[in-house]
């Protein structure tokens, strides 16, 4: 007999959310690798650039964004003003304010000091997935969220820290030869090539990735931001298109 039928109960919703958590974790597992390239790339760089273990270490696991990481390392070493550091890190993750406002609405029912606790975990990740799993008709229905949410997030966290923690302690002993970037790169492609879904969200990646790169030179990795933007307006227009288009035929 299947849950929902006469005489079956429901599952509890612990269970629920242990089988929601292992769905986020499988989900979020072909890119750890990336992830962890990418943690190890940031790592070294925090020490070559000049900061002590404790100080790279402390940076890692307070901060834990590379990208605003990766634009401050510069500032720190060319000695600005702190305010000049923390308004660029915070204009680099300008981005994770759209991913909150696509997200954040499905957490409302929980109490203000778990939302921010999960918005420590929140990355780039999170918003190809986590919508996917639940778009916005599920609103209303929590069961299940925090799981996924938590597979995602823990696993990114740990794959990111790991490497991290590994490029920063290994940082004189790994040659730049070895292409550890590089690497963490293709594998970040091989993960974002399948979530590209429809011809909507194929404009928006081209958009984006077209912008990035034509904006690169701009200060403070702005050219990220601006493509993240742009690109999403476009998928969204592109969208809008197509369903209209639906509409007509």
């Amino acid at each position: 007999m299947r849950n929902g039928e006469p005489g079956v109960a429901p599952p509890p919703a612990i269970d629920l959310e242990r089988r929601a958590f292992q769905e986020g974790v499988r989900g979020a597992a072909p890119t750890m690798l990336g992830i962890c390239a990418w943690g190890m790339v940031t790592g070294m760089a925090m020490v070559k650039t000049g900061l002590t273990i404790p100080q790279a270490l402390g940076m890692s696991f307070l901060v834990f964004a590379g990208s605003a990481q990766l634009a401050a390392l510069p500032l720190i070493a060319a000695n600005v003003p702190v305010w000049v550091v923390f308004v660029t890190a915070m204009i680099v993750n300008l981005r994770f304010v759209i991913f909150s406002a696509a997200v954040g609405p499905h957490f409302a029912h929980l109490p203000w000091y778990r939302r921010l606790w999960h918005g420590y975990f929140n990355a780039d990740i999170m918003m190809a997935l986590f919508p996917r799993r639940f778009p916005p008709s599920t609103m209303d229905k929590p069961v299940g969220k925090v799981g996924f949410y938590n597979g995602i997030a823990y696993s990114n966290w740990v794959a990111w820290q790991v490497g991290s923690v590994a490029g920063i302690l290994l940082a004189s002993q790994i040659p730049a030869h070895w292409g550890i970037g590089f690497a963490g790169t293709l594998a970040l492609l091989a993960i974002t090539i399948p979530l590209t879904v429809n011809l909507a969200a194929l404009v928006g990646v081209i958009t984006a990735s077209i912008v990035a790169v034509a904006a690169a030179a701009l200060p403070y990795r702005l050219g990220l931001l601006l493509g993240v933007i742009i690109g999403m307006v476009a998928a969204m227009i592109a969208d809008t298109l197509l369903d209209k288009k639906k509409e007509h035929a």
